[in-house]
């Protein structure tokens, strides 16, 4: 994208329920962008970047959503929408904001149902601009009425995912779906009036983005729900009898099981990548740039048979497709698609144990990966972090990511430790008595989480072998990962230029110069999460660890507007070059 061009930039990571205005009521909504907005202005972040947007069920995760297309009403802004001469819609707003009242450490899900309450009742008193919602039905032919049908029909089964609907219904009947949709018309309508409303106020909060020269970065899941509108309105597009998931690694000892339907991409195809393409449309209005969910799984994605029992996890998966020498004309096929039918500056999420397929690609192609500090080192010769020169140019650069643990918590926890159930499999594959062993490897007093934290002692990997008791050859994966954690924290300390006695804790002096270098990378973007970004100003209390996912900051976007951090990271990215 041109106006994003080429000079290195600064972003912060938001996710939008994790912060709160005065006018919010009980979750961050699509107003409070703006005041971000103000925020990155002032503290010289170019991009904010944002989780996605897309209307979720009930387990609220933003990965896991209804919809491609949809966007969540629970970040629609009430109150220009509430006319004032209805006093009975004022005190109803009024007792849902005592009800939940901002500022809570944690986010209280049934806001969305109350939320929902008070949009009907405002939708009946609504006077709707005929030309403006037929104009944004007509442009959204593709997915808007099959959205808003999913959405009553889910309702009307009380909630029931779509699998599990009476059978008529689950399985389209035309003649049916047409007599339910002249029955329930006015339910229609309301969903397709909520979007309308979520895509005016999403793109009122671009174009303010615009004015003040500042870059919205939105994240494209790669997949999508099971009990979704985009798998009812085209199962033919998606493999029903996989889960996708993540291979076990050396962080995730079963790997990991999501639960969504992998895709059909042949189908995909034969329709023209239609499905795809008019995402990207539909995200355009939004966003400047996108970040594209795991983009491994463009290439190859893990895939595990549904029926396999949950415990399992990624365990028994395999590579769709099963033929390694496809994966890159299939992942380049794709990007392809993307980056012609888009103007949006597209990124990529690459993490994970990534072929080299993969890599080369998105350098060719000129799309930024990911380079996640606490990973971005040398694991074959130097088994120690990169130095900052050595990070990829074609990269986004962060401390941490929206599903990590903060900085301060890796710090204190994870740096320096392997993942205990792995250990543990590892040693069962090889008749290792992990009982035995254990004590005479990991300090337990440092060891949290299900993360083993290696002795001091064990300073070579010759006492390693000889506790393991097993010849070199049959123990070289243990080997390697003691290598590429042992002392991982005293290698980090020093990189950053810290003084004196290596500390367990994360003080803001450390945090500072872990973001001062990240800020000082060959990365073109260095986005850090706003837990990161606001460990330097003392506002979180206790325990680093819980600092995720529902978290909200425990200040509102007015107070951050005016405190004292906000010149100070202003200063970090003008001493960076990151204008």
């Amino acid at each position: 994208m041109q106006e994003i061009g080429s000079n290195k930039r600064a972003g912060v990571l938001v996710p939008l329920f994790s912060v709160y205005s005065r006018k919010s009521l009980g979750i961050g909504d699509f107003n409070d962008l703006k005041l971000l907005i103000d925020w990155c202005e002032k503290s010289s972040n170019a991009l904010l970047q944002l989780l996605p947007l897309n209307e979720v069920g009930m387990s609220f995760c933003p990965y896991d959503s209804l919809s491609s297309f949809a966007l969540e009403p629970s970040y629609i802004f009430l109150e220009p929408l509430i006319n004032p001469e209805k006093k009975s819609l004022r005190e109803e707003l009024k007792e849902v904001s005592q009800l939940f009242p901002n500022g809570k450490p944690h986010i209280d899900l049934r806001i969305k149902e109350e939320k929902l309450h008070l949009l009907r009742d405002i939708f009946s008193e609504y006077e709707v601009i005929l030309t403006e919602i037929n104009k944004f039905k007509q442009d959204n032919l593709y997915w808007l009425e099959d959205f808003a049908l999913f959405k009553v029909l889910k309702e009307f089964h009380q909630g029931l995912p779509w699998y599990e609907w009476q059978p008529k219904f689950r399985n389209r009947d035309k003649a049916e779906l047409e007599l339910f949709k002249k029955a329930h018309q006015a339910d229609i309508e309301f969903q397709i009036w909520l979007q309308w409303l979520l895509f005016k106020q999403l793109q009122s909060v671009k174009s303010y983005a615009e004015e003040k020269k500042i870059f919205i970065k939105g994240d494209l899941p790669i997949l999508v729900s099971r009990d979704s509108a985009d798998v009812w309105a085209h199962p033919e597009f998606f493999k029903l009898d996989f889960a996708a998931g993540a291979p076990p690694d050396m962080y995730c000892a079963k790997g990991q099981r999501w639960g969504v339907p992998t895709y059909n991409w042949d189908n995909i195809a034969s329709d023209g990548f239609h499905y795809i393409k008019e995402k990207l449309k539909y995200a355009q209005n939004f966003y400047h740039c996108l970040r594209i969910d795991h983009v491994v799984g463009l290439f190859r994605i893990w895939s595990i048979p549904y029926n396999e029992p949950h415990e399992n996890q990624g365990l028994n998966g395999f590579f769709d497709p099963h033929d390694e020498a496809l994966w890159g004309e299939h992942g380049r096929r794709l990007l392809k698609v993307m980056l012609e039918s888009t103007s949006m500056l597209l990124c990529a999420e690459d993490l994970g144990t990534i072929p080299k397929a993969c890599t080369d690609s998105l350098n060719f192609m000129g799309i930024p990966g990911n380079d996640v500090q606490r990973w971005t080192k040398d694991w074959k010769v130097r088994h120690d972090f990169l130095p900052a020169e050595e990070y990829r140019k074609c990269s986004v650069t962060m401390l941490s990511t929206h599903d990590t643990t903060n900085w301060a918590a890796w710090w204190k926890y994870e740096a320096g430790t392997v993942d205990e159930a792995l250990f543990v499999r590892k040693c069962n594959q090889r008749g290792i008595d992990y009982t035995i062993v254990r004590d005479q490897l990991f300090d337990r007093d440092l060891s949290n989480h299900d993360r083993l934290r290696w002795l001091n002692s064990i300073n070579t990997a010759e006492k390693l072998i000889a506790i393991l008791a097993k010849p070199r050859e049959q123990v070289a994966d243990f080997i390697e990962l003691y290598i590429n954690s042992y002392l991982e924290k005293e290698k980090l300390w020093k990189l950053l230029g810290m003084k004196g006695a290596m500390q367990e804790e994360a003080n803001t002096e450390l945090i500072r110069q872990a973001l001062k270098y990240n800020l000082a990378t060959a990365s073109i973007f260095s986005i850090q999460l706003i837990t990161d970004w606001l460990s330097l100003a003392g506002i979180f209390k206790g325990d680093p660890y819980p600092y995720r996912w529902s978290m909200t900051i425990p200040i509102s976007l007015e107070e951050l507007l005016k405190h004292r951090v906000t010149p100070e990271i202003k200063k970090m990215v003008a001493e960076s070059g990151r204008i």
